[in-house]
């Protein structure tokens, strides 16, 4: 390539130079690169997957050559035209495969339990336990239109789009969202988890070196869904302390009233800090009851005696009215469009008199 680009003209050494920058440019390698060992686990499962189907994708892509090589006009090779059947042939066609399926779907089967979101952590990273009577970090997560909340609730405060995490310290997120289904997704650290109102999803998950990173929406959601993203801190516990001391000295305090205020939409959001939060506030944003006066859907579940979660269609929205269904709308409301055919006059039609009179039609 860089003998090609030194022949090449100026302007056009230039232009190949600039492409391959470009192209380069729009490469990210978080995802093979965590910091977190949920992550670096998924990243494993990952390699081990692409090399099993690479056991079968490569010897095939090699054999397309060797046989265009081997039997093509004039090599020589023998030509069979009553040839039907190959026990070892068979045998090797479908064997292989078979054994790669089962291992896969044993990885799978065995993965899908070890890296469940809800199963709290055993390990710190590998050959490194959790030390015993260690807490996780309580992390509470709103996904709001376009922005992030994270609520530190043992530490009262909060942040918005910059999340910070002490390195080895295991974290427990509580995660939910406002108006819409979204999926909190942090490649570096644990992957991802959807998050959908008036519903609690969990993820737990630990970050094993400094550094910064990104986190991201991974669902579309509208407008402004491109730059719904926050900042990923992983700190030492000294630096950790550092900023929980710096976000308490903001001023500011997250309650009701101000949450109102936030979660309706807006794009590009600075971070911004909170150093004071209101008790309790996660589970009232799960429960769609922030506003003052507003029963909870737990509470309302309760009374009605059922047991379980209410449908986050039927809560109703903060911001705005929820939409009525076109055929529960009293007439007047729904209209009429350009194109709607109205029914002729019953007394101008013969019925069953006429049954082929094209006037019957609008009946």
């Amino acid at each position: 390539m860089r003998s090609f680009l030194s022949r090449a003209p100026g302007g056009a050494a230039r232009f190949l130079a600039g492409l391959t920058l470009a192209a380069l440019g729009g490469c990210n390698t978080d995802v093979m690169f965590p910091t977190g060992d949920i992550a670096l686990q998924q990243r494993n499962l990952i390699l081990v997957s692409t090399a099993l189907m690479l056991l079968i994708i490569v010897p095939v892509l090699v054999m397309i050559v060797v046989f265009a090589w081997r039997y093509r006009k004039g090599a020589g090779a023998t030509y069979d035209p009553h040839f039907d059947h190959s026990t070892s042939l068979e045998l090797l066609i479908w064997s292989c495969p078979l054994l790669i399926i089962i291992c896969l779907g044993a990885l799978t089967w065995s993965s899908t339990h070890l890296l469940d979101p809800f199963r709290p952590l055993e390990r710190l990273s590998a050959g490194r336990p959790i030390p015993a009577g260690s807490e996780p970090l309580d992390v509470q997560v709103v996904a709001m239109d376009w922005k992030w909340l994270f609520i530190y609730p043992s530490l009262g405060v909060a942040s918005v789009n910059e999340l910070a995490l002490p390195v080895d310290v295991p974290v427990r997120f509580s995660l939910t969202a406002t108006s819409q289904m979204n999926t909190f997704y942090a490649p570096t650290l644990a992957g991802m988890i959807y998050t959908m109102p008036g519903m609690r999803s969990m993820l737990h998950a630990v970050i094993n070196q400094p550094g910064e990173s990104w986190g991201y929406s991974g669902n579309y959601t509208g407008a402004g869904y491109s730059h719904m993203r926050f900042r990923l801190r992983g700190l030492d516990q000294a630096g950790f302390d550092r900023w929980i001391a710096d976000v308490k000295n903001a001023q500011g305090t997250l309650d009701a009233a101000r949450y109102v205020e936030m979660v309706r939409p807006s794009q590009k959001e600075p971070a911004a800090y909170f150093g004071s939060v209101s008790d309790g506030l996660f589970d009232k944003v799960l429960n769609r009851c922030v506003e003052p006066g507003k029963p909870c859907e737990a509470a309302t579940m309760s009374h009605d005696g059922h047991h379980g979660m209410t449908p986050s269609h039927e809560a109703e929205p903060i911001t705005g009215s929820k939409p009525v269904p076109a055929f529960e709308k009293a007439p007047e409301d729904k209209g009429s469009g350009p194109n709607v055919t109205k029914p002729a006059p019953p007394e101008s039609a013969p019925g069953q008199l006429d049954p082929g009179n094209p006037q019957n039609r609008g009946m």
